[in-house]
């Protein structure tokens, strides 16, 4: 037999259902919870006193929280007629609200729900389609305000914390994805890059670009004697264009500063692991021999094998079997790495990847001696 907690369940399951008919302007109540649990004659007569605590038990929460046992006779085959529970009802929005306790939810939602009538209604479609939102988001009124910027604003080419909204300054940073969901249906298309899945760009705004970091190992390749390490935001790394022969990128920012001097080679830097993806399709960095030193692990592998996607011809530093077996008591235990498919690999380098991830095995790049660095780069530069 239904329990009160049943009764809960079902009126929450009401939940969504009311809201839509309140924002609709259609009555809800009375409810009927028809499906309360099959009532035997073996039921009766061998758990009589459990049948009894069930009804009363019933009985006693209708009178607490309103809601309506409906009784009938029923003749059971056996033991004659008897009068058991055949529906709970649900009278009303009052009751309803008194089962599931949510008035303070309902009432939320209410104001949320004329607010945007009286002020976007364009958004009414999208709220019918997600009407728990303006119960779980509750600042609706800055929302629009947000919104109402991009309407009448779209592209501003502004730093998010420079927009003219009266709301507070991290406001639109910690709403990104609820605005990225409203603007997409208000702005019109031009006004919407929809390859870009950051923010900011998505809707011409200005933001910080990520930094990359060059250290120039040729002095005849700098851009003044005292610009021999410098950082560039990104576009401004794009345009460099600079004459050299030699790119070393490496994953570690340690091993970046320590490369010694190189003719006619520059090192890069743009902040480690796969924030290598901040290089790609950067024109003049195909005019020169790409190298990519990352540590000996699964990630670093993966690394490559993403690196080369961008640059085909790029070569590896120290990332093969002879400088795993060299400094072999420097391997320590990585993190682990879920196997993948990286096609770029090399036969050997393939080989590798699979006995690193297997074994879930480091070696860090900035452990192996630094006279061994220089003379394994000499050797690749032929150097003397």
């Amino acid at each position: 037999m239904i329990t009160p907690q049943d009764i809960k369940k079902q009126c929450l399951n009401w939940w969504k259902e009311l809201l839509l008919s309140n924002m609709a302007g259609e009555p809800f109540f009375p409810k009927r919870i028809t499906r309360i649990g099959k009532i035997t004659a073996k039921d009766i007569l061998l758990k009589l006193s459990e049948h009894k605590a069930a009804i009363a038990e019933l009985q006693k929460s209708a009178s607490i929280w309103g809601y309506v046992v409906e009784m009938a006779e029923k003749n059971f085959e056996k033991i004659g007629n008897q009068n058991i529970p055949v529906c709970i009802l649900i009278p009303s929005l009052d009751v309803y609200l008194r089962i599931t306790r949510k008035r303070n939810e309902l009432d939320t939602f209410t104001r949320n729900w004329q607010l945007i009538n009286d002020e976007m209604p364009r958004l009414i479609e999208w709220c019918r389609s997600n009407p728990l939102r303006l119960i779980s988001h509750d600042t609706w009124k800055d929302t629009i305000k947000v919104c109402k910027y991009f309407i009448e604003h779209p592209c501003p080419h502004l730093y998010i914390r420079e927009l003219p909204i009266d709301v507070h300054t991290k406001y639109i940073e910690e709403n990104k994805d609820l605005l990225r969901n409203l603007l997409d249906g208000l702005l019109p298309e031009s006004a919407i890059d929809h390859e870009e899945k950051a923010f900011e760009k998505r809707y011409g705004l200005k933001c910080a670009e990520p930094l990359i970091r060059i250290r120039f190992l040729d002095k005849a390749l700098a851009i003044g004697p005292r610009w021999m390490d410098t950082s560039l935001p990104l576009p401004d790394f794009r345009l460099l264009n600079c004459a050299c022969k030699n790119i070393f990128i490496t994953e570690n920012k340690m091993n970046f500063l320590t490369l010694p001097q190189l003719p006619d080679s520059i090192a890069i830097w743009s902040g480690g692991g796969f924030n290598i993806s901040y290089l790609k399709d950067i024109p003049w960095i195909t005019h020169a021999q790409c190298y990519y030193w990352g540590d000996l692990d699964a990630q670093g592998l993966q690394i490559l094998n993403q690196f080369r996607n961008y640059y085909p011809s790029a070569l590896s530093l120290m990332m093969n079997w002879d400088t795993f077996h060299k400094y072999r008591h420097l391997v320590k235990e990585g993190t682990p790495a879920s196997l993948q498919t990286l096609p770029l690999l090399t036969e050997e380098e393939q080989e590798l990847y699979r006995h690193l991830q297997e074994n879930n095995f480091r070696l860090e790049q900035e452990q192996i001696p630094y006279v061994d660095v220089v003379t394994y780069l000499c050797i690749c530069l032929n150097v003397d």
